[in-house]
């Protein structure tokens, strides 16, 4: 049932629709087995997610989040001053699990970008950024970028509004045991697009070149698995995607001395 609802509702009205029906599912699935740290709340059990490869047990009732999600949010937590600095925040297509919470942080000034997303603030292209380069201390794409024909664009607009010395968290869907990134427009059928790619919308398929091509843009990558920093109690707690890596970029500019310039 979740499969083709995903395949068959437009994303706008999907999101729309799980505004309405958030609070239901929670109430019903409340429990005490698996918990997501988002919102600090329990639940019996996840709901099923995916558009081709359905995934047992992964979306949380409350907030809406998946493993990837709930693992990013527990690495800003963690690892970063996310919560507590004064960040200026870009965040293309943001996602309903982190919206309202980081809308309400005093710390952030926060602004959100989508070409089609019914909450984003700025309706843009992420190949032709309305925004000043160096503008931004912190900027979020999670599960963009597999939707961008040109995903080479997309990336330098990134870095050209990232602040120096700031950070982009960039995930995407990757295949660890692909060694080279797959295109192939010539498959247009949607269901097949979704055999081979995870979803029909999707353009390619990352492989472990992934990261090296975002150093080719400019950023300095670190791949990070946070999972092996936690318990595994607490991956299946909160149900995170173990050894998935997570690409924390930074920016660094060198300036120039005028003796070398």
């Amino acid at each position: 049932m979740f499969k083709k609802i995903l395949n068959t509702i437009p994303r706008p009205l999907l999101i729309r629709l799980s505004i309405i029906g958030r609070p239901i599912l929670a109430f019903f699935l409340r429990g005490n087995k698996y918990t997501d740290p988002i919102n600090g709340k329990s639940y019996r059990k996840f709901l099923p997610y995916g558009y081709e490869n359905v995934r047992e047990n992964v979306l949380s009732p409350g907030t809406l989040s998946l493993e990837r999600h709930r693992l990013f949010w527990l690495y800003l937590e963690n690892e970063t001053g996310f919560f507590t600095e004064n960040l200026k925040v870009l965040h293309f297509a943001p996602e309903q699990a982190f919206y309202k919470k980081f809308r309400k942080m005093k710390n952030l000034d926060y602004t959100t970008t989508d070409l089609n997303s019914p909450i984003a603030d700025v309706k843009a292209d992420i190949c032709n950024l309305p925004f000043p380069d160096n503008e931004f201390d912190f900027i979020i794409c999670n599960h963009v970028l597999e939707h961008i024909p040109n995903d080479t664009k997309a990336m330098q607009e990134i870095y050209r509004v990232l602040a120096s010395g700031g950070t982009a968290i960039l995930q995407v869907p990757y295949k660890e045991d692909l060694e080279k990134t797959f295109e192939d427009n010539s498959i247009t059928d949607p269901k097949e697009r979704a055999k081979i790619f995870g979803q029909y919308d999707h353009v390619r398929v990352y492989g472990m070149d992934y990261f090296s091509k975002l150093e080719s843009i400019g950023f300095k990558v670190e791949a990070v698995d946070y999972t092996k920093i936690l318990s595994s109690e607490e991956v299946e707690k909160y149900r995170l995607p173990k050894g998935e890596l997570i690409p924390i970029c930074k920016k660094y500019c060198v300036l120039l001395s005028e003796n070398n310039s």
